[in-house]
């Protein structure tokens, strides 16, 4: 199991590095910082980018203060409350970094916005290792991954090269829906994942319109506003799951789950259709012999 573990990590930096070799350098735009909607409110330059990230905060610190209350969300293992620790300070501190960005936009303190959102990334990735496939490996994976994530913020800082931070940021929107989906679950409410999963996507589509929302909505808030809005709904749906769920007795993948569910519309509906036409042979029948 050891080897076949270091084979995978082998594999995924051999993919990483020829990545990096055949790949351009991607750079920071300086477009990026010029938001649609820059009007001051009360003093505060551009204001409900601002203020708009002052959910990150609440819910993170409610979710790490959930943590550690008389073991409010019933963690049976040690790697998920450490996993689950980073990432809600990652929340929080999005709420502050995000918000300090916003004020006066630029590559310095874009430092401060997405340090932040690796921290969460990375964290998240552990813990699906943690509850999907071994607590061990996810367990160890915790600083690996968060070292990647703030390496990526570095290199992206040093060489202007955001292509370490795109794959941080892009792999587990791709692996983390896949999990969900085809990994069988340690615990109920897994469906939760995939409701965060879609927030995150609105999230991604509302940033790339951020003019055009602001257009559309006759200049009320724009698209980068409503963006950071979504994307604070991801923790609010894994805080509800943490809340609600309980260990999975019968762990069956969604995957499998959707399967019996549509067999079971299916049968339900042949059933339905056989009595229809009994019915109406019947009636058929009935009217031939009047």
């Amino acid at each position: 199991m050891r080897k076949r573990t270091l084979w995978a990590w082998g594999v995924a930096f051999i993919c990483f590095i020829v990545l990096m070799i055949v790949t351009p350098a991607i750079p920071q735009s300086q477009e990026y910082h010029d938001f649609a909607d820059q009007r001051e409110f009360f003093g505060i330059p551009n204001a409900l980018n601002v203020v708009s990230n002052f959910p990150f905060l609440v819910i993170g610190v409610i979710g790490l203060v959930l943590c550690y209350y008389k073991n409010y969300f019933k963690f049976s293992l040690q790697g998920e409350l450490w996993g689950w620790t980073c990432f809600f300070i990652g929340v929080a501190a999005v709420g502050v970094g995000s918000s300090y960005y916003h004020l006066d936009p630029d590559d310095a303190r874009l430092v401060w916005d997405r340090l932040p959102m690796t921290i969460a990334f990375t964290s998240i990735m552990a813990i699906f290792i943690i509850e999907r496939i071994d607590e061990q490996k996810g367990t160890v994976s915790i600083i690996p991954l968060l070292l990647a994530g703030v390496i990526s913020i570095l290199y992206w800082r040093l060489f202007d090269d955001l292509r370490p931070y795109g794959i941080v940021q892009f792999v587990p929107c791709i692996v983390i829906p896949l999990m969900a989906i085809l990994l069988p679950p340690m615990y109920t409410h897994s469906t939760y994942w995939l409701w965060a999963a879609v927030f995150y996507l609105l999230a991604k589509i509302e940033e790339a319109m951020d003019k055009v929302i602001y257009k559309w909505t006759h200049q009320i808030v724009s698209g980068h506003t409503l963006k950071h809005l979504c994307a604070a709904m991801v923790p609010v749906f894994l805080t509800l799951m943490l809340a609600k769920r309980t260990v999975e007795t019968n762990r069956i993948s969604l995957l499998k789950t959707w399967k019996v569910s549509w067999t079971k519309v299916n049968e339900n509906g042949s059933v339905a259709e056989s009595r229809e036409y009994t019915y109406t042979t019947v009636q058929s029948e009935d009217s031939r012999t009047h």
